[in-house]
């Protein structure tokens, strides 16, 4: 299984991004993925996902400035963010997981990951 993140880079606060993952040996249709990200000297936290159902999840502290959404077709997953600020500048990760009913935002649950994408948001 492979999952690949693409789409960070340097961005202007105000600005929106969006980021792709997209997986090879892993179906996001039917399975559930998160996006997660990683500050400097902070801890990996969640920021949204989709369930194994489809649906969509969005952490509280990001509601509203994110759109977390999957292209099936492409089996890729791919995460909004609207209207970036310099404390979104972190590592991104994909990750996900067959073995899982719904969704959890718990990251020790994940099994596959990706190897990050760098946002930087500068003021």
């Amino acid at each position: 299984v492979q999952l690949v993140e693409a789409g960070g880079g340097q961005v202007q606060t105000g600005e929106s991004l969006t980021l792709s993952c997209t997986a090879s040996e892993f179906v996001f249709d039917g399975n559930a993925m998160i996006w997660v990200r990683q500050a400097p000297g902070k801890e990996r936290e969640a920021v949204a996902g989709i369930g194994s159902d489809g649906s969509p999840h969005v952490e509280t502290f990001m509601k509203g400035g994110v759109t977390v959404a999957s292209d099936n077709a492409k089996n890729t997953a791919f995460l909004q963010i609207h209207n970036v600020k310099p404390e979104d500048t972190a590592v991104y990760y994909c990750a996900g997981e067959t073995v899982m009913n719904g969704f959890s935002r718990y990251l020790g649950a994940w099994t596959y990951w990706g190897q990050g994408t760098q946002v930087t948001v500068s003021s």
